[in-house]
């Protein structure tokens, strides 16, 4: 029996590390997952690869892209666009692999209500003092930056109740395992395996009457 693809989408405050995280997971089960690559109008980091990271777009060429309906989702973030293209998720999940979209939390409970199947699993750091020291120590951005990323995740926290699973990011191995795990659990949900469980009832009607 052929397993079908899950999606799952992960989010959490910008600084949790859920980047990492990703890297760090499909490093160790790259034949299991397809890393969903979203587009964004945001700059590149040091280090950043179009294509790779990210899909860098322009404004223009990111309004075009919602115009032609060629996106699953898409939010704006602290002044830039970001979003899923549809092709490739499609791709994956056909293919049999667990795709997974590292998206923000407007996004994801978009996605939740146009497809229900979907996980949504909200990456945070042990507390918010850890938060804001890994914002800081990421030097990337200055403080005006880093206290309106801190700013949004205290309105953001208003919404992780609606996510399924929260997992803590403490030590990045650690934080891999809890979500490849819940993501193997969810294979064997009964509301997954309907056909699977259709078939085993037919199957049994011969014994029905103690034949």
């Amino acid at each position: 029996m052929k397993r079908k693809g899950i999606l799952t989408v992960v989010s959490g405050f910008s600084g949790a590390g859920k980047g990492t995280v990703m890297k760090a997971l499909m490093a160790e089960y790259k034949d299991t997952y397809a890393l969903s690559v979203s587009a964004t109008t945001r700059n590149p980091r040091p280090g950043e690869v179009d294509g790779v990271d990210y899909f860098f777009r322009t404004r223009e060429e990111f309004e075009q892209m919602i115009a032609d309906n060629a996106l699953i989702e898409h939010a704006c973030y602290v002044g830039n666009y970001y979003g899923t293209p549809k092709a490739y998720v499609d791709e994956q999940l056909e293919a049999g692999k667990d795709v997974i979209l590292e998206i923000e939390i407007q996004g994801a409970l978009d996605v939740k209500k146009r497809f229900p199947d979907t996980i949504l699993i909200f990456v945070t750091p042990p507390d918010a003092d850890e938060l804001k020291n890994r914002l800081v120590n990421r030097g990337t951005e200055d403080m005006a930056t880093i206290n309106a990323r801190l700013s949004r995740a205290s309105q953001e926290a208003e919404f992780m109740n609606q996510y399924d699973y929260i997992v803590v990011n403490d030590t990045v191995p650690a934080c891999v395992e809890n979500i490849h795990s819940i993501i193997e659990n969810e294979h064997d949900c009964a509301s997954r395996n309907i056909n699977f469980i259709n078939k085993i009832r037919e199957e049994l009607k011969c014994f029905s009457k103690g034949e």
